[in-house]
C-alpha cells in the first residue's frame, strides 16, 4: 500500500456547502466501507464539550507536542467529561483523531464542529469504466472534506473549505475531472498525497 492522490475539487467559504458537495460524491462511490476517520482541532472548551457529545469513546489529544520542565513528554491525561472549564482551559487546543467512527455519526460530527482544522474521510472504490481506463483502486479511493483548510494532511489552515477525492497512488486526472464535473466542481490543482 501506498499513499493516495487527492485531488482538489470543489473549495467554498460555507462549511454546509462543501459537505454537501462532499456527501453527493459519496453517492457516487461503487462500495463504501462501513466506517470514516475523523478528524477535529478543539480550540475552545466549547468546542470540546460538544464533540465529547458526538464521540463519547474519543480519545483526546494535545495539538502537537508538548514537553515538561525536565524535557519529558506530556500526554493530555483528564476525563473532559469530568473536568472544569477552568481545568480544560490552559490545555488547550487538543485534537481528536477517530480511525474507525461508524457511518452515520458524520451530521452530528459537522454540526459539533468550531473553528478549527476538521475533516471526514469516507473510503471505498470508485466504480470500473475500462473504456476511460479507469479502474477501482481499493484502499486508495475515496472522498475527503477539509475544513478550514486546503490540504488532505490536515497541516495548512485556512478559511475556506476544500473537497477531495482521492484515487490510486499514480493518480488518475481523467477521473478526478469526471467526478468533479458531476459536482458542479473542477479540479483545482495538482493532486496532493493522500491516505
Amino acid at each position: 500500500m501506498g499513499n493516495s492522490q487527492a485531488y482538489p475539487v470543489f473549495r467554498t467559504s460555507d462549511a454546509a456547502t462543501a459537505y454537501a458537495k462532499a456527501r453527493e460524491l459519496c453517492t457516487l462511490l461503487w462500495e463504501r466501507e462501513d466506517r470514516v476517520c475523523l478528524f477535529t482541532e478543539l480550540l475552545t472548551v466549547q468546542d470540546v464539550r460538544r464533540m465529547a457529545a458526538v464521540l463519547p469513546g474519543a480519545t483526546f489529544e494535545y495539538t502537537g507536542w508538548r514537553t515538561g520542565p525536565a524535557g519529558e513528554d506530556l500526554w493530555f491525561d483528564l476525563d473532559v467529561t469530568t473536568a472544569d472549564d477552568r481545568a480544560l482551559e490552559p490545555h488547550l487546543p487538543l485534537e481528536i483523531l477517530e480511525m474507525n467512527a461508524p457511518v452515520g455519526v458524520e451530521d452530528r460530527f459537522v454540526a459539533a464542529l468550531g473553528r478549527g482544522m476538521a475533516a471526514i474521510d469516507w473510503y471505498g472504490s470508485w466504480p470500473d469504466r475500462p473504456e476511460a481506463g479507469q479502474y477501482a483502486a481499493p484502499g486508495y479511493d475515496g472522498v475527503q472534506v477539509v475544513f478550514h483548510g486546503d490540504n488532505p494532511d490536515f497541516d495548512s489552515p485556512a478559511h475556506d473549505h476544500t473537497v477531495f477525492v482521492h484515487v490510486r497512488k499514480w493518480g488518475c486526472l481523467s477521473r478526478a475531472q469526471d467526478l468533479a464535473s458531476r459536482i458542479g466542481g473542477k479540479v483545482l490543482g495538482e493532486p496532493l498525497r493522500g491516505w
